[in-house]
């Protein structure tokens, strides 16, 4: 039995709410940024409520790009990085549950030595194999790409365990009668499995899609042209200039547009990732 004690709820609440504060005043600091001119965001103090050129700025940011020579327009950077992020996401959740269905489900020689070799992979992230992985996608005419962008990124060794777990939580019961009623290792798969891995999948496709959407360094690595350049890139591109003060009001307007994709998958898909990662840890 818990017991209720006022003071408690009053100071988790008020902890909860200076958290929510902390994390939403930057944000709420790159949006009236990005309503403003260059001018107001050069003077002091900075305005704390929005101003007047937020259609002017987004619509800029969205058709022109910064407005420097050789600037992109942000709309088809964000193009890029949904077909990336999106890319990602299926391709890992396709990858890893097809890999789990394998490692559970059928007795083949070396299989747990494949199941521990895909799990050491977590040690190795992409910037420690990435010379090798960039000489492997240049070989095979990947660069500039969105091939490139995506192939190498979409193997997971925490998806595959994550469905492994789960599969081996699958009462044993269920297979036998699947193999009963004359069912193929497949057609158990997608009518029975496939359907019960429906919220763990929801959620990882959120923690997949929002790691692609925020990769930087391989897309910085492997892209040349500017068809091809990720909303990421785009912001880190124009904040880092030397011959000139950066426009921060458009700066920020790129970085609202770059934070929406992200934040409205995690909202729409908020009920199937609790789901998921609560029935995965049971």
């Amino acid at each position: 039995m818990v017991e209720n004690r006022p003071f408690l709820t009053v100071l988790s609440h008020l902890v909860v709410l200076l958290g929510v504060i902390v994390i939403a005043f930057p944000v709420w600091m790159t949006f009236v940024a990005s309503t403003h001119s260059q001018q107001t965001m050069l003077q002091s103090p900075i305005p704390l409520l929005p101003g007047p050129y937020l259609f002017e700025n987004y619509t800029k940011v969205l058709t022109e790009g910064y407005g420097r020579v050789g600037s992109t327009a942000v709309l088809m950077t964000l193009t890029n990085s949904l077909i990336m992020a999106l890319g990602v996401a299926i391709g890992k959740i396709a990858i890893s549950i097809i890999s789990a269905f394998a490692i559970v489900y059928f007795r083949f020689p070396g299989r747990m030595y494949f199941f521990w070799a895909i799990f050491v992979t977590l040690m190795l992230p992409v910037e420690v194999r990435i010379v090798p992985t960039y000489g492997v996608v240049a070989n095979l005419g990947m660069l500039d790409s969105y091939g490139g962008l995506i192939i190498p990124l979409i193997a997971s060794a925490t998806a595959t365990f994550l469905f492994r777990q789960f599969f081996l939580s699958v009462p044993d019961e269920l297979t036998e009668a699947a193999r009963v009623d004359g069912a193929s290792p497949m057609r158990f798969f997608w009518d029975i499995l496939l359907p019960m891995s429906r919220t763990s999948i929801a959620a990882l496709f959120v923690i997949q899609f929002i790691y692609g959407w925020n990769q930087y360094l391989w897309p910085l690595l492997i892209t040349t042209k500017e068809s091809y350049y990720t909303v990421v890139m785009t912001v880190s591109r124009q904040a880092n200039v030397v011959d000139s003060v950066p426009s921060w009001n458009l700066l920020m307007a790129m970085a609202m547009l770059a934070m929406l994709p992200p934040v409205l998958v995690v909202v729409f898909m908020q009920r199937q990732f609790v789901r998921g990662l609560v029935e995965v840890e049971k």
